[in-house]
């Protein structure tokens, strides 16, 4: 069973449970919660019955081989508002820290380098994902661009072969 607040997370549960090949029932509560029942179709229950049963979670792991890279080419995180999108920004940078394991590697370019300069709102996030052991590749095309080459304060200044390269060789890659 799981347990929603809102119309549209009751969508997407629905959607994910047909796609599976459930039955899916849903039950609105006068808390305003709804409870899915997902269930497999034409399984038998262990008594032998066409009773429903819970479907098993799925598996999630990851099975890719290769380093986890985080390739960040703004200095916002997303379209439309920018006060909002550096707000998202701040808070993404700042959560890398909580996971585990880190990524191998950040790679900044475009406006993305910005962040990684002398003044930065993220800045110390960002010196501490480095403390970390994580590589920060910096575009050196990026920082002459913007005339903030010396203003540098984590990572290396790299180019476009060794992001080029890091990139092809990660098992997943994360563009927020």
């Amino acid at each position: 069973m799981v347990i929603v607040d809102n119309a549209t997370a009751v969508e997407n549960v629905r959607r994910m449970g047909t796609r599976s090949g459930c039955d899916v029932d849903t039950e609105k509560k006068e808390d305003g919660t709804f409870h899915i029942h997902l269930s497999k179709k034409g399984e038998k229950a262990p008594n032998g019955t066409t009773e429903k049963f819970p479907v098993e979670p799925a598996d999630f792991s990851c099975t890719t081989v290769g380093p986890l890279v985080v390739v960040i080419s703004s200095d916002r995180m997303g379209r439309g508002d920018d006060e909002l999108g550096h707000v998202l920004m701040r808070s993404f940078i700042h959560t890398l820290l909580t996971l585990e394991p880190l990524p191998e590697t950040l790679i900044f370019y475009n406006t993305g380098v910005k962040l990684t300069v002398k003044g930065s709102e993220v800045i110390d996030d960002l010196k501490e994902i480095e403390a970390s052991g994580v590589s920060i590749l910096v575009c050196g095309t990026c920082l002459n661009y913007f005339g903030i080459s010396g203003d540098l304060a984590c990572g290396i200044v790299s180019n476009m072969y060794d992001i080029t390269s890091s990139m092809a060789a990660a098992g997943r890659l994360v563009i927020p």
